[in-house]
């Protein structure tokens, strides 16, 4: 449970601006949807997916590193690390039975398997969308532990798009329709307290300092 008492007196030290800019942020953030990257070979693929999920307000992110690890490419994920939290596995078996513990459903993404096109895609459940390998696409073991296939519909002659790509479309069109539903897909008040204080431990400057004074002033330890 966070101390409310210390929020509202972290939150003296935003600007009104910035202070404005979380309450606007989180009342949009969901863990109704999550998203997961398989081994993805190409650092700026990762790094952009991670961007995708800030601006459509998906807060938590799923790196499998079992075989490729790198880190973040922060010019092209643009701060967005700052603000989504980042889950990283070493194995798909470990990654999966998380989601799968959590209440998710395990999306594959694929254009080769005519399960879902997007446009029909049922956003009531709680869902993980994989996204694999740039070449090789999602292994095998994602494939079979896989509740539904999504596809992207296409017209052209290119069978497949790059992995950013797929995440942005898919994502724009599935947290639309999730915001047009009825479904409570808000992260809770306890959830958007705990992220704001995490946004605001990033924001200030001598975050620590700053805290333990207050304790010492409140008789806090």
């Amino acid at each position: 449970m966070t101390d409310q008492d210390l929020l509202r007196y972290l939150e003296s030290f935003l600007t009104t601006r910035r202070k404005d800019r979380f309450d606007k942020v989180l009342v949009e953030r969901t863990k109704h949807f999550t998203v997961a990257t398989e081994d993805v070979y190409q650092l700026h693929n990762t790094s952009a997916v991670i961007r995708s999920c800030d601006v459509f307000g998906i807060q938590e992110v799923h790196i499998v590193e079992e075989i490729n690890s790198k880190r973040i490419d922060r010019e092209i994920a643009m701060g967005a690390q700052k603000w989504v939290d980042i889950k990283r596995y070493h194995s798909v078996k470990d990654c999966i039975s998380q989601l799968k513990t959590e209440g998710y459903q395990i999306i594959a993404t694929t254009p080769h398997t005519n399960d879902t096109v997007l446009q029909d895609f049922d956003v009531s459940k709680k869902s993980c969308f994989f996204f694999g390998r740039e070449t090789e696409g999602l292994s095998q073991e994602v494939l079979d532990q896989a509740d539904t296939f999504l596809k992207i519909p296409m017209a052209g002659f290119t069978e497949s798009l790059n992995i950013s790509v797929s995440a942005a479309i898919i994502l724009q069109h599935v947290t639309s329709k999730l915001k047009q539903s009825n479904i409570s897909w808000q992260l809770s008040p306890e959830e958007q307290d705990a992220l704001r204080f995490t946004w605001i431990k990033k924001t200030i400057k001598k975050f620590d300092t700053i805290v333990e004074n207050y304790q010492k002033k409140n008789g806090g330890t």
